[in-house]
């Protein structure tokens, strides 16, 4: 006993004697080696029946055991205050509530009273999102980071819906909910599932979800009815089309590996490896052109894999790899496909003419034009029936050495468009180069004066390899200095024809010079 007053210390709290009034779970806690004041909140909150002991997992209770006794208590709070209602997995939802925590501890976020203001935000009509879930027998789950409603739906057979089933909804005001969307998309056609990404440091919206519809003809009406459709008062929501990313783009690997040594190199790396897909050279059909694409089996595969292979410590043969995702391909709608009469035809020689083609393809059918590009052509026919039987029967075969690929060619997509896809992923590359520690060798040590942009210019998105071992000092980089990226970031002797005719211009302009 203390002196004069009576009073326990709290050395002494964790004793025989604090079990009492405690559920029998108190004393499992403190076993497991819970601070007591800790143990004692989560008692607490398992006697109001918001959770019970088997719901927390061993994650769960080794997260609250390395923490704070103070910052456990105000997670245990805020945890208590949540409206767990439509929670499924309570263990990860307070791993999320710890998170947070920490993220607002290292953001200078003090105390209990912050995190307790997230609570008061407003949330959804509780009463109408339960009338909706009572109506279409959908559930709702939620989580520190998304609610997501549905997927699948009642009595769903099969698969998840699959490409171009997406629709990605941005500009949503950041009190929205579930109440409100899901009559707006019902409009549209049945809805798989819709995600509304949540901020845990602020709890409310991101500001934008993903609605799966069960059809593609549900996901184009929803893009012809609610893009830009005014949602409240002054307040647009956008709506398109979403593809979830399968497919990695890896530069810079061996050019002597063929597909198979790719294959078990990069599955050894990250799970879901299902193709690989690369591109010969035509130079040496039996060399590959110093890249790649991997397919995963879904989008979280292809991710886990990127952040894997991104970390810049992972050498394939000895090589540096640079990971990006790969460029989204648009895929045209099934109504634009079936007008196609042009054949797309890949994995030529170079001893393959353009006459060559034409007197091949003609067996099938009229053949207007034939226009070869490096290692591919397009086969414009003059009836689609024609293009469609070629497409069968040439498919796979031998020619000139090599296995044609045939498939009917896609439209144009749109240039500018395009142009803002390539000019991205050079933004991309360069922070990740710059991220591991590399820097422009050309833009060394001074900064080019901006000139005119030449009225002739147009882009050039070309890469190059170089090393400063072989070229020597290079101006710009000195012996060793290695690299791989825009061409513009090379020393200039590894420069292509075009640039070093223009190299009195910096290498910004140079890059725009014809």
């Amino acid at each position: 006993m203390a002196e004069g007053n009576g009073e326990i210390p709290i050395e002494e709290v964790s004793g025989k004697d604090s079990d009492v009034g405690r559920t029998p779970d108190y004393r499992k806690l403190i076993d497991y080696g819970l601070d007591p004041k800790v143990a004692a909140k989560l008692d607490d909150i398992y006697k109001t029946g918001k959770l019970a002991h088997a719901e927390l997992d061993e994650r769960a209770l080794d997260a609250l055991k390395e923490f704070p006794s103070d910052g456990a208590l105000s997670v245990l709070g805020q945890f208590l205050d949540s409206n767990l209602e439509h929670v499924s997995n309570k263990s990860a939802y307070l791993c999320g509530v710890m998170k947070t925590y920490r993220q607002k501890s290292r953001a200078g976020v003090q105390g209990a009273p912050a995190l307790a203001s997230t609570v008061q935000v407003k949330g959804p009509d509780e009463e109408k999102i339960k009338q909706i879930l009572a109506r279409t027998g959908y559930t709702l789950d939620v989580t520190t980071g998304q609610r997501k409603y549905g997927g699948p739906p009642p009595g769903w057979e099969g698969g998840t819906p699959g490409a171009g089933c997406e629709v990605f909804c941005g500009k949503i005001p950041k009190d929205m909910y579930e109440d409100e969307l899901i009559p707006l998309f019902e409009r549209c056609g049945t809805i798989w599932d819709l995600r509304l990404m949540m901020d845990p440091m602020t709890g409310t919206n991101r500001g934008y979800a993903f609605v799966t519809f069960t059809t593609r003809e549900a996901t184009q009406r929803a893009v012809q009815e609610l893009n830009d459709y005014e949602i409240r008062k002054g307040k647009k929501i956008g709506v398109t089309v979403s593809f979830n990313n399968h497919r990695l783009f890896v530069g810079n690997i061996p050019k002597n590996r063929d597909r198979d040594d790719l294959f078990e190199e990069f599955t050894r790396h990250a799970p879901g490896l299902v193709e690989v897909i690369i591109y010969s050279s035509p130079d040496d059909k039996k060399k590959n052109r110093g890249f790649c694409f991997l397919e995963y089996e879904s989008h979280k595969a292809a991710s886990l894999a990127k952040r894997r292979l991104g970390t810049g410590r992972i050498k394939v043969w000895g090589c540096d790899i640079i990971v990006d995702w790969a460029d989204p391909q648009e895929e045209p709608d099934e109504q634009t496909m079936s007008k196609v009469k042009v054949l797309y035809a890949r994995n030529l020689t170079q001893e393959i003419t353009e006459d060559a083609l034409k007197e091949e393809f003609e067996r099938y059918g009229t053949v207007e034009r034939v226009k070869k590009i490096k290692d591919y052509a397009f086969v414009h026919f003059e009836d689609r029936d024609c293009a469609v039987k070629a497409m069968q029967e040439l498919d796979g075969k031998e020619m000139g050495g090599a296995r044609l690929e045939v498939s009917l060619a896609k439209p144009p997509s749109d240039k500018k468009k395009k142009e803002e896809i390539l000019r991205a992923r050079e933004r991309r590359m360069m922070q990740m180069i710059h991220g591991r520690g590399g820097c422009s060798p050309v833009l060394r040590g001074r900064t080019p004066q901006p000139q005119p942009r030449p009225p002739q210019a147009r882009g050039d998105y070309g890469w190059v390899m170089w090393d400063g071992r072989s070229m020597g000092a290079a101006r710009g980089g000195g012996a060793g200095v290695r690299g791989w990226g825009p061409w513009w970031c090379a020393p200039r002797r590894a420069w292509p024809p075009h640039a070093q005719r223009h190299a009195w211009q910096s290498p910004r302009q140079a890059k725009f010079t014809r």
